[in-house]
């Protein structure tokens, strides 16, 4: 435990495959720039001059090659065979509110961004408030020299965590987890954070890149108030020998949130962004209360354009809601979009502006 109320330095005793400032900054990392954008020409029937072929390499591996395209500001455009059916959004709009559906939306040319159509919100808040609701993550970390042959591979864990009022993510790890010691020879890492309640393809999610550092020991407390503040069933539990960690620098952040929103987010535009109301307080038990009254009017509300078997909200935010919708077999999500003047702040205003959707398209 010694060990690990130190500092980050204190990890000098296992091997270290990067050296980052062994200070643990509040201030923002610089942002690394952009590579030259690329577009890779899918095969088309014939196999003409655009096909990607595969060329063989100095080690006798196969390189796929590339065709440079600078017109693109940065974008990865991926120019797809026509021929492949991939299901696209649809779009209603009516008196009862915008509602929007998605299997799985897909992206050529560029990035398409739907966040204005759908009143989705911008990428930077959707994040925090995608950090406020979810409650647990994939952390993925370097694997140590410690563990030989392993070395230098991603290691993937799912972890719990909790955000500061920045949206940095705080961890309560146990000095023996693999993870653990992965983050103090290396704190590189990601964190994959997904919306609760659905984990198909179409679900909004986001990849966090930055270091992760223990706390030191006079801010053990106020970490773990972050956590009883997010994780309240664990307000009375003994912590053992669990020691709180936080990503002290964020340097990139990539948001995909489903309805065509695809973006790197300004990590300096995240960090001053503030999280919806009605997303932060009590986000679990408001999505409890929306589904115990709102789960077959809504079930009954989507299936007129087709039957629909079950209806579950599983994210709320100022402008409407996320619903994950099943029809038989198959699943899909809803974007319902608010049918108001001024945003949604609190619980009991998502529950009336529900319910004017519902007596709306019941007339």
């Amino acid at each position: 435990m010694e060990a690990l109320a130190g500092t980050a330095s204190s990890s000098s005793i296992l091997p270290v495959r990067h050296q980052p400032s062994r200070l643990a900054p509040q201030s923002l990392a610089l942002r690394p720039s952009r590579c030259a954008p690329l577009r890779a020409a899918a095969g088309g029937g014939g196999g003409g001059k655009d096909e990607a072929q595969a060329a063989p390499a100095a080690n006798g591996s196969p390189v796929l090659k590339l065709k440079s395209d600078s017109s693109q500001n940065g974008v990865i455009p991926i120019t797809a065979d026509k021929s492949q059916k991939v299901s696209s959004t649809n779009t209603s709009t009516d008196s009862s509110g915008s509602r929007a559906g998605l299997f799985r939306t897909p992206i050529s040319g560029g990035v398409q961004s739907a966040t204005f159509a759908h009143g989705l919100p911008p990428p930077a808040l959707a994040v925090r408030n995608l950090m406020e609701q979810a409650r647990f993550a994939h952390l993925c970390s370097v694997m140590s020299g410690m563990h030989h042959r392993r070395t230098g591979y991603p290691f993937g864990s799912l972890v719990d965590f909790a955000n500061d009022s920045m949206g940095h993510p705080i961890f309560s790890l146990s000095p023996l987890a693999i993870h653990t010691r992965n983050l103090l020879s290396d704190p590189r890492c990601t964190l994959v954070v997904q919306v609760p309640g659905w984990s198909g393809l179409s679900n909004a999610r986001v990849t966090i890149f930055g270091d992760v550092y223990p706390l030191p020991a006079d801010q053990q407390e106020w970490a773990h108030k972050q956590y009883v503040a997010k994780h309240q069933q664990w307000a009375s539990q003994q912590w053992g020998n669990f020691y709180y960690y936080r990503m002290h620098n964020i340097s990139d952040i990539y948001f995909i949130g489903g309805f065509g929103t695809v973006a790197w987010v300004d990590v300096k535009e995240y960090e001053t962004t503030q999280p919806d109301k009605v997303a932060v307080d009590g986000a679990e038990q408001s999505l409890k209360e929306l589904n115990a009254i709102f789960s077959k009017p809504l079930r009954e509300f989507l299936s007129s354009e087709g039957e629909v078997d079950d209806a579950a909200v599983i994210s709320v935010d100022s402008k409407g809601i996320d619903i994950r919708v099943r029809q038989g077999a198959q699943f899909n999500i809803q974007r319902l979009a608010f049918d108001v003047p001024d945003k949604v702040l609190t619980l009991e205003e998502a529950k009336r502006a529900l319910h004017k959707i519902i007596k709306t398209s019941s007339k």
